[in-house]
């Protein structure tokens, strides 16, 4: 049988120190081992029973409940100040079988695969990997859970193919404590697995679209994501380039994503015409602070998977390109506790000029975060028309309200078809700002006000924007999710108010949603949970 630890515990922490916020207690439940259930499925069912139990005893004793994974949130999304519940050894891979296919089911069996909650992106990625497949995109790193990524809407950085979010078909989700609160949910308009399939996980089946849009970002209160179905794409590889290249060609790129007619292009990656191609990937790395003309840009190309290729991981490892943070930490560290003497030192042109090359599958390149120590992480999301001209508002604010110790990136992606999706523009633009934490002293505003500040000009400005659940930010700006979201989010209420009871709203809320008004009991509408037709 599943067994759970229980920690009493005074607080809990994001693994970039964002905290501590206060806790009563963490909850760390083992699987049963494979001599006492052979067969995983068994294994699942059990850890099912197991986590309805520790939801009835958290309702007992009038608890609110929550899990979480591996702490990457720079937000308190994941916090609950009663019980935690931590899944990192929720990790099992279920097979999935043509048996378990959908007769109207328009994906390809072999590209489907079935994790528990606690897999990482890193396992998901080795367990696809087996099977000469990939998942279709991925974050700047490869350390946080599958439940978590999906519940915050963790973009991945492809042009063409959107968020974590976008390549899940099913999600289990545990709702309560009794046998029906056991949901498996999937779009009615492409049914993947057949009722068999979700009878095998004890749950019942809910084939509805717009509840599925909702639950895939839930921001971990729909209840307990407990498995999720995923599809792959065959493996393939990607070429990435590091150039510094002309900072309006790289803004108009930004703005225009017209690669074809830039007057920059990659030698090696362009048509029988000489016309630049589109990439996987395209990103830009921005000091804020220093008027120089040029800007570091990453280029990604996919490429079919073939080898030999050249091993990525010498490269990889010692790219200060590879995360933000990692390279903003890699520049703090000549001027440790010393924030003045690293702002000044920023009004330089301190990003080398590099001409980096790597070929590697989509986990060698988004490969491990390369730091877990106390960081801030700001994120805005806007239309990639509007790019240019949110970077030049950041900056301005920044640059006369400032200084911060962080510098700014653009990363592009599609939109996303989950309800609070913040990549909900055609493509979005995320703008970030990372960095290391300060405090707050007379010539630095704290990292709260800068938060505020940030949502405030956009809004003067008339920038439509949306922010990174996951990233820091002024959360209980009046109005906020309102104003990123209008009648998605009225929408996204009404659906958790319906498909949880009164008792599970309370419980699976937390400082989170009530600070940004989601948390609010809706009028409840059977109609948006019905099982549907399939169309």
């Amino acid at each position: 049988m599943a067994t759970t630890k229980t920690h009493h515990k005074d607080s809990w922490d994001t693994i970039h120190k964002n905290g501590p916020f206060p806790l009563k207690i963490i909850q760390i439940t083992n699987l049963a081992g494979e001599t006492k259930f052979p067969n995983k499925l068994d294994r699942y069912n059990d850890a099912t029973s197991e986590i309805q139990k520790l939801i009835r005893e958290a309702k007992t004793n009038g608890d609110g409940f929550r899990a979480y994974g591996s702490r990457w949130s720079l937000s308190d999304i994941a916090h609950q100040k009663d019980r935690m519940h931590y899944n990192g050894y929720m990790n099992l891979h279920i097979p999935v079988n043509a048996e378990d296919q959908h007769s109207q089911s328009p994906y390809d069996i072999e590209n489907l695969f079935y994790f528990q909650c606690g897999n990482t992106i890193k396992e998901i990625s080795h367990q696809l990997e087996e099977h000469g497949k990939s998942i279709m995109t991925s974050g700047a790193s490869n350390g946080q859970t599958i439940a978590g990524c999906i519940s915050t809407g963790v973009h991945g950085s492809a042009i063409d193919v959107g968020s974590i979010q976008d390549f899940v078909r099913g999600i289990h989700i545990i709702t309560g404590p009794n046998p029906e609160d056991s949901i498996y949910i999937e779009r009615n308009t492409k049914p993947a697995l057949n009722d068999a399939f979700a009878q095998k996980i004890n749950a019942r089946i809910i084939r509805n679209d717009e509840l599925f849009k909702a639950a895939l970002v839930s921001l971990g209160s729909f209840g307990f994501i407990h498995g999720v179905l995923i599809e792959g794409e065959d493996l393939f590889l990607l070429k990435r380039y590091v150039r510094k290249i002309d900072k309006q060609t790289a803004l108009q790129l930004a703005t225009t994503m017209d690669f074809a007619n830039s007057d920059f292009t990659i030698p090696e990656e362009v048509d029988q015409n000489g016309k630049g191609l589109r990439p996987f990937h395209y990103k830009v790395f921005i000091n804020q602070y220093s008027d120089e003309n040029e800007y570091v840009v990453e280029f990604m190309y996919k490429k079919n998977y073939e080898t030999p290729y050249p091993d990525p991981f010498p490269i990889i490892k010692q790219s200060l390109y590879k995360d933000l943070i990692y390279l903003f930490i890699k520049i703090a560290e000549k001027f440790p506790k010393k924030i003045p003497k690293l702002v000044k030192a920023l009004r330089k042109t301190i990003l080398p000029a590099v001409n980096e090359v790597t070929t590697g599958t989509l986990a060698e390149t988004f490969w491990d975060a390369g730091y877990q120590g106390p960081a801030f992480a700001c994120s805005f999301g806007v239309a990639h028309e509007d790019s240019e001209r949110t970077l030049e508002v950041l900056a301005k604010l920044t640059n006369d309200e400032g200084p911060f110790p962080g510098i700014f990136a653009m990363r592009f992606i599609k939109k996303s078809e989950a309800t609070l999706a913040f990549s909900k523009f055609p493509i979005t633009c995320m703008i970030e700002i990372d960095g290391v934490l300060w405090k707050e002293s007379r010539k630095l505003m704290s990292l709260e006000k800068y938060g505020r500040r940030m949502i405030e000009v956009l809004k003067e400005n008339n920038i439509p924007f949306t922010i990174h659940w996951g990233k820091n930010a002024d959360w209980a700006f009046p109005g906020l999710v309102d104003h990123m979201f209008g009648a998605e989010a009225t929408k996204w209420m009404k659906i958790r108010s319906t498909l949880l009871s009164e008792d599970m709203h309370t419980l699976f809320s937390n400082d989170f949603l009530d600070r940004t008004g989601l948390s609010k009991r809706e009028a409840t509408d059977d109609t948006l949970i019905a099982n549907l037709p399939i169309t």
